[in-house]
């Protein structure tokens, strides 16, 4: 009887220890996912995106989960047979797809934006460019996720929502601390984006003081804070277009595609050089923040070889090799004699193809700004033990097993004997 009333205060004390000592503790919040189909003139990538459901100050802190080129040539391409640029789009799709549990699909929000291949496009000919965006919609309309459309991203957006990639991947729009809070770093460390697709090119940074020109303005709130950046989207000064230009000896430009007389502030702080500007000096080796006049001599040098000596210096790489000399030479034009960098300001650009391991681009800008409209989801609690609370439980339980055992071990014992 001595051993039973030693298991009963055990199991006892166990289960007030399991009961009353128990705290809420907050559960890692569910993931999110969100898709964007960045359409270009030259190609479609698609990117898949995450995030905690309860966010941060009103904004997703997302991480990049996948980035699929599409097979083919971008969707403008597909003029001809529109329903074929909606087909492009399976592949990476389906890759996309396999990442996201099959119960969160119907509530990705998936968009397609294109960019200045569909700009001209539409200038050119707008049924067609109606066509193909019709043959996207009915493939993405009838995929297992929340479609939000497929439209024609504004130049001013893309560059906006590239500045918005840069400095989020850098950190520079909210940072976790060591103290395990998340806070916002100075406003002196954001850093200007230029980007330069193949049928435009953006610039875009905080300039010193109010911008004049409002219709070069883009505003956002990102974390609880509010950012006003000068942009401006040059279409028809892509490395594309730049290129079949001088092919046909329009050197000047057209009337529709003109460069003088838009304002612009002076350039300030750091800047970011991504896309075709980095593709293009990543191959002249002039990514490691040579002064100007290095750049400046190294492409002047490369353009000054014989076509031969190029084929031989850099073999299997036929398809671009060609474009390289006039494509330094129009970066380095646009830099200085168009945006205005001097041999001062030169050393501020950073040519790079990622922030932080986040590919350089509008999408992940265009998906933070989104994840301000999806409601956010708080946290699930769970009752849990503290450690050493925990440990005391399993010890009475044992102690009442054991007592337990013993008692039964003994009364058998007496019915034997």
């Amino acid at each position: 009887m001595a051993l039973l009333g030693a298991s009963g205060v055990a199991g006892l004390t166990a289960l007030i220890l399991l009961l009353v000592e128990a705290a809420s503790v907050l559960l890692p919040a569910d993931l999110k996912f969100g898709i964007v189909f960045d359409a270009g003139s030259s190609h479609t990538s698609l990117f898949l995106y995450q995030w905690p459901a309860d966010k941060e100050n009103g904004t997703g802190v997302v991480s990049q989960a996948l980035a699929c080129q599409v097979e083919g040539p971008g969707i403008s391409s597909y003029a001809s047979d529109p329903a074929q640029a909606g087909e492009s789009l399976q592949g990476c799709l389906e890759e996309a797809l396999v990442l996201i549990p099959e119960a969160q699909r119907r509530k990705t929000p998936t968009f397609l934006g294109a960019t200045a291949g569909m700009r001209l496009l539409r200038q050119k000919n707008s049924s067609q460019a109606r066509d193909i965006f019709a043959a996207v919609t009915q493939v993405l309309g009838r995929s297992p996720v929340d479609f939000w459309g497929a439209e024609l991203l504004a130049g001013q957006d893309e560059g906006a929502f590239g500045w918005i990639t840069v400095n989020y991947g850098l950190g520079m729009l909210v940072k976790y601390s060591f103290t395990g809070e998340w806070i916002r770093p100075p406003e002196e460390t954001l850093v200007g984006a230029l980007d330069m697709g193949g049928a435009s090119t953006q610039i875009t940074f905080v300039p010193g003081g109010p911008i004049s020109d409002k219709s070069t303005q883009a505003d956002f709130r990102l974390y609880g804070s509010d950012y006003s950046v000068y942009t401006h989207s040059y279409l028809c000064f892509g490395r594309d277009q730049m290129l079949s230009r001088l092919l046909i000896g329009l050197v000047q430009g057209q009337e529709d595609c003109a460069f003088d007389g838009v304002y612009q502030p002076p350039v300030r702080g750091q800047f970011y050089a991504f896309s075709n500007f980095y593709y293009t000096f990543h191959f002249l080796n002039l990514t490691s923040g040579q002064p100007l006049s290095t750049a400046n001599a190294t492409i002047w040098e490369f353009c000054q070889r014989s076509w031969k000596l190029v084929e031989a210096s850099y073999p299997g790489q036929d398809r671009w090799l060609r474009d390289y000399c006039a494509s330094g030479l129009y970066i380095l034009t646009l830099l200085r004699d168009g945006y205005g960098f001097s041999e001062e300001t030169w050393p501020t650009i950073q040519f790079r193809k990622q922030a932080d391991g986040i590919d350089i681009g509008w999408t992940l800008g265009y998906m933070l700004n989104l994840t301000g409209m999806i409601p956010a989801e708080a946290p699930a609690q769970w009752r849990a033990q503290s450690h050493s609370i925990w440990v005391a439980t399993v010890v009475f339980l044992v102690l009442t097993l054991v007592t337990v055992l013993g008692a039964a071990s003994v009364q058998l014992f007496w019915v034997q004997d």
